[in-house]
């Protein structure tokens, strides 16, 4: 098997801590290779391609998707691992695999089900991306889940950071698969979590404009935004075109999410020098996030954030759709619950053996699954007289 030239602080081969359920080495992948084809190959992957980021599924062919942020992330995540020679596999496979908790309708579907689930264990996607690769996926006749290695899961639990108060689930699975849950991960998964916010800030930002949600003119007081906005209208070569001011967009979220992967290089370099890690424990005992944007960026990220929650995550028709979103989850849960003889084939008899606990997390397993345009479906199946069962 041929090993990636890594640092001393990147998760190494010979120090991996192996899968739940040993299996044989492949000849031709590294572990992490592995975990990486698994969660492409999963059929929660699949899903994500009509899963909600911001814009619901059918609202336009052109906004991003789950599945297309996803995609975005690894290319980030995976250049900035290359900058900082950590493993580039484990990286993209965390990369892939952070986003497979979400529910139909983005954040939306996630509030209403965390409501409907608040006395029984709660909602949370990024335990639900836990339980998908460890329990629901079933691919394998030797193991529920996808058996990824320790490395990868450890990445996906704590990639946000050391995890104070598990949840059940995750405390649950912790019992049974130590991830040193109160320390930090990897620089791997840090690299991860830090590309989730560029990619996001870069695309959401995108994404409103050509919506129309946004305004170039609204765009140019912001920080990193509104430099990269001037230097590409200076910048522009083909001023007598139809489409000018889409390829200024474009220049100007390329320039945006530059910067940011740059910053995150040397800031990060920066804080290896001072810290000198000799081992990817290291970087886990660290007594703060080594990955990190410099003081000045990360302030400009903040602002970032505030104007995208501001002008639109709460814009009045983003709201409209989060209203009808949260209520046709809500809607779902609700008739499942009282009726579990409605459930799916599987689902229904997995239902009727648990007890009452059990029974509330199977139909929010079933419903974090859907897609937009599935939840779309359901609902109407469950609800309108017109539609076929």
């Amino acid at each position: 098997m041929i090993s990636q030239d890594v640092a001393p602080y990147a998760v190494r081969l010979e120090q991996a801590r192996g899968r739940l359920y040993p299996e044989p080495e492949a000849p031709t992948r590294s572990p992490w290779q592995r975990d990486r084809d698994r969660v492409l190959h999963s059929a929660g992957f699949r899903t994500l391609q009509y899963k909600t980021q911001v814009f619901i599924n059918h609202e336009g062919d052109f906004f991003r998707t789950r599945l297309t942020h996803s995609l975005e992330v690894a290319q980030i995540a995976r250049s900035v691992a290359r900058q900082l020679r950590l493993d580039e596999d484990l990286t993209e496979a965390l990369a892939l695999a952070h986003d497979l908790g979400h529910t139909p309708f983005g954040h939306a579907g996630e509030d209403a089900l965390k409501l409907c689930m608040k006395d029984w264990g709660g909602f949370d996607h990024n335990t639900q991306s836990i339980r998908l690769v460890t329990l629901l996926e079933a691919r394998y006749h030797d193991f529920d889940g996808l058996n990824l290695t320790w490395e990868t899961l450890e990445g996906l639990a704590k990639h946000n950071g050391p995890v104070k108060r598990p949840t059940p689930y995750l405390a649950e699975y912790d019992s049974r698969h130590h991830l040193d849950l109160t320390s930090f991960a990897s620089a791997e998964a840090q690299v991860a979590a830090m590309s989730d916010d560029i990619a996001y800030h870069g695309h959401d930002l995108d994404d409103g404009l050509r919506a129309g949600l946004l305004q170039m003119e609204d765009v140019e007081n912001l920080p990193i935004v509104g430099e990269a906005l001037a230097r590409a209208r200076l910048g522009a070569k083909v001023t007598e075109s139809f489409d000018r001011e889409r390829r200024i967009r474009n220049e100007t979220i390329r320039r945006v999410i530059n910067v940011l992967a740059t910053d995150l290089s040397q800031q990060t370099r920066a804080n290896i020098a001072a810290l000198k890690p000799q081992s990817a424990d290291d970087i886990r005992n660290a007594p703060f996030a080594v990955v990190a944007f410099s003081e000045e960026m990360a302030q400009a990220n903040k602002e970032i954030r505030k104007f995208l929650y501001a002008r639109m995550y709460r814009h009045w028709r983003v709201n409209r759709m989060t209203r009808k979103a949260r209520l046709a989850t809500t809607e779902i849960f609700g008739i499942l619950t009282e009726d579990l003889s409605l459930l799916p084939d599987g689902w229904r008899e997995r239902a009727k053996k648990a007890d009452e606990a059990m029974q509330k997390r199977i139909v929010a397993d079933y419903i974090a699954g859907m897609t937009d345009r599935f939840a779309m479906d359901e609902h109407r199946r469950l609800t309108e007289l017109s539609v076929l069962g």
